[in-house]
């Protein structure tokens, strides 16, 4: 099946809302893989912090949110792209934060299973990133 220019014009220009949809299914999709993967390989079995709901629902939440920044950032700065992307790394790193904090918390949490959910973290912000900016075409 051939692309062309029209068809990468559309999936760039597309409502802010449905990129926001795409990145929450999609960032929630590849966390439930993760959680698979870690469950298959024994990645600490009884963390409930890698289990199906919570990492659905936060990923979720993650990448509505992150929508939700970039359309406030698009309305208000001179680069929202740029804006987007250093806002991204910066919440990125401070969400490391609880994650390791559980280490210390949880007594079922592991070193291996804080680096799956910090990984976690990773995907929601790169499907953000992706989807949300670089979709648009403002790379």
């Amino acid at each position: 099946m051939a692309t062309t220019n029209t068809d990468s014009r559309a999936v760039r220009t597309r409502s802010l809302p449905v990129r926001a949809g795409l990145t929450a299914v999609l960032a929630a999709t590849a966390n439930a893989g993760l959680v698979a993967a870690a469950q298959a390989v024994g990645i600490a079995p009884e963390f409930r912090a890698l289990t199906y709901p919570p990492v659905v629902f936060l990923s979720v939440i993650g990448a509505l949110g992150a929508a939700g920044v970039y359309a406030l950032l698009r309305d208000r700065v001179a680069e929202p792209a740029a804006t987007f992307r250093t806002v991204a790394v910066a919440v990125l790193v401070v969400s490391f934060v609880p994650d390791l904090a559980l280490l210390f918390a949880d007594p079922a949490a592991t070193p291996a299973g804080v680096v799956v959910l910090m990984a976690m973290h990773v995907v929601v912000a790169a499907v953000a990133v992706e989807l949300l900016v670089s979709w648009r075409g403002e790379r």
